[in-house]
């Protein structure tokens, strides 16, 4: 029943024809929306490490200028040439003023040592100190200074470590950096200057380039040793992890890796400080869930729009669908009672549209079906009543032509020709009449049988009658109704004749043009009163058979009848009084046949 009904057809149809292009449409506009945001967000990333670079790297640049600067300072370097100039007051007054104003020229710079290369001495100032000059308690091997002997920049710095001085409670994390001060032109190390300084500026920096909710930021020496790290995750952590590695391990500047480690599913995006500023790696970690925010968002509002215009849709669909195929439902139902019978379907317009047409076409096939049934119907009623009034006057027609035949042979045997003409009329009168194996015949063989009947009127009537036939030739083979005009004709005896005042006159006409042939019977009687022509004209378009106004003018209506039987509403039967007094009858046929 489903796959047969037109409207569930029309519904899935309009269903997947809208559905699955929208749905479509939601699923591609996801998927583009969200690797566009996420191609944006790393760019944007992107974008803010290299500002963060450059922001580490002017800020290590900064700290850096101030051990270069000691080159500037020729008292210090013959200083550092020879220490045992330490008795030297001014010498020595220059090397204090030096350290001081590089110690106090970066705020976060905590503590400044210079361990002199020729001998074991160091000389180092504070916050909390003077500048001390002490021996023997420095060495030039140490690790740190020999990585900044390596460095092409003679410049290293070293991760985070701790330091404590006598007054702190407690110590602090630092970051120092060391730089070689060389004897130029030579490679002769005069000396090694630390800056010990506290991460806070580079935490500052740091802050800013992560969104501490939803991303993760570090900062690692090329040793892999951490700097920064904005997660609560230990160093111990971090060295268990194998991104770090691979961020070590890669051989370029900058770049994007998407990972997948432990609970972390994202991108990572790393960047690299120049040598000069220590080569440390900015490393930018943020989830898929983070980068797919904004897209989830779009997807959220596409789908509640998309949800939206799907009920539409399918509301709309239902609409269509129903508005379609109630009508065919509706006419579906009349053509099975049309099937059982009943031809009495009335129903209203569809509207202008095609399925209106449809309506109104089975509507009129229903009324023109309706129409024959009643025009075959009557007719053969009709023609059953006619055969059962022949029969009933018939008593035996071979008979009474027989006899009529040796009646008008004893007439001619006794010299009495009139007699025989007559009886000769009568008998064709009678055979014509009671000819039932014909219901059209030509025009010809009508006028004929008409003649006869008033020639025998003419033998009663003698010159007291006088008639005229004027015909069209070509009109005499038309077929018509047969016995249509010597009714007409017999009523002008039954109610005309006998009251005139002169003699009786009958003329008929017969002429045709393109469509119709048109019979006119006039006489000049004492015509019919117009009360009686109304009441005879009302009687005529009465349907109504058998009913007992009929004792009149059955001949006039017998034939109004079978014009209507044969043609429809298109013949015509009329009526008038002439001027001159006498009653025309006008007859009206066309010369096609219904649906012929």
């Amino acid at each position: 029943m489903f796959k047969k009904s037109i409207r569930n057809k029309l519904i899935v149809l309009l269903m997947v024809a809208t559905i699955v292009p929208f749905g479509a449409s939601i699923i591609i506009t996801y998927y583009h929306t969200a690797e566009s945001l996420k191609d944006q967000a790393i760019k944007e990333n992107s974008n803010l490490l290299y500002q963060g670079k450059v922001n580490l790297e002017g800020y290590i640049n900064e700290l850096d200028g101030l051990t270069l600067s000691l080159y500037n300072n020729p008292g210090l370097i013959n200083f550092l040439k020879d220490p045992q100039k330490e008795n030297n007051y001014q010498a020595v007054e220059a090397v204090r003023n030096v350290i001081s104003t590089i110690l106090y020229a970066e705020e976060n710079i905590k503590r400044v040592n210079i361990a002199v290369a020729k001998e074991d001495r160091l000389i180092t100032a504070s916050r909390r100190s003077t500048v001390i000059f002490s021996k023997k308690l420095t060495n030039a091997n140490q690790e740190f200074y020999l990585k900044a002997k390596e460095s092409p920049s003679n410049m290293y710095l070293e991760p985070i470590h701790k330091i404590k001085e006598p007054e702190d409670k407690k110590p602090k994390n630092v970051i120092t950096l060391h730089r070689s001060l060389i004897n130029i032109p030579s490679d002769d190390i005069l000396a090694y200057i630390s800056l010990e300084f506290s991460p806070d500026q580079i935490t500052n920096i740091s802050r800013n380039l992560y969104s501490e909710e939803n991303e993760e930021f570090y900062i690692i020496s090329p040793e892999g040793e951490l700097i920064y790290h904005s997660t609560d995750e230990t160093d111990e952590d971090t060295k268990t992890t194998d991104w770090i590695d691979w961020v070590m391990s890669t051989n370029k500047v900058n770049g994007t890796v998407e990972w997948k480690e432990g609970s972390f599913n994202g991108v990572m995006i790393y960047d690299q400080l120049s040598q000069n500023s220590g080569g440390w790696y900015l490393v930018k970690r943020v989830p898929y869930t983070t980068l797919y925010e904004s897209a989830f968002s779009v997807a959220k509002i596409n789908i509640m729009f998309g949800v939206i215009g799907l009920i539409l849709v399918i509301l709309a669909t239902l609409f269509i669908s129903v508005r379609i195929t109630s009508p065919i439902r509706i006419l579906l139902k009349y053509i099975d009672q049309v099937e059982k019978g009943n031809l009495n379907v009335r129903f209203q317009s569809f509207g202008n549209d095609e399925i209106g047409y449809l309506g109104d076409r089975f509507k009129q096939m229903i009324d023109k079906i309706n129409d024959l049934i009643n025009r075959e119907y009557k007719l053969q009623l009709e023609n059953k009543t006619n055969q059962l009034k022949v029969l009933q006057s018939q008593v035996n027609p071979h008979f009474l032509y027989n006899a009529l035949q040796s009646i008008g042979t004893a007439a001619l045997k006794n010299q009495g020709p009139q007699i025989y003409s007559s009886v000769t009329r009568l008998s064709k009168i009678m055979r014509y009449s009671m000819n039932m194996e014909e219901d059209m015949v030509p025009l010809q063989k009508e006028i004929e049988h008409t003649k006869s009947y008033l020639l025998l009127q003419k033998e009663r009537f003698g010159d007291q009658l006088q008639f005229s036939f004027q015909l069209d030739e070509e009109a005499l083979g038309f077929p018509v109704p047969k016995m249509i005009l010597q009714p007409i004709v017999e009523n002008y005896f039954k109610h005309g004749f006998d009251a005139r005042e002169k003699t009786g006159e009958v003329s008929i006409t017969c002429r045709q043009d393109e469509f119709y042939l048109d019979i006119l019977i006039g006489d000049n009687g004492s015509g019919v009163s117009e009360s009686r022509l109304e009441e005879i004209r009302l009687h005529l378009m009465n349907d109504r058979i058998g009913q007992k106004v009929e004792l009149t003018n059955i001949g006039l209506k017998n034939v109004y009848t079978r014009l209507k039987l044969y043609y429809g509403n298109r013949a015509y039967l009329q009526l008038k009084n002439l001027e001159r007094g006498g009653l025309l009858v006008s007859i009206k046929l066309p010369k096609r046949m219904e649906g012929g």
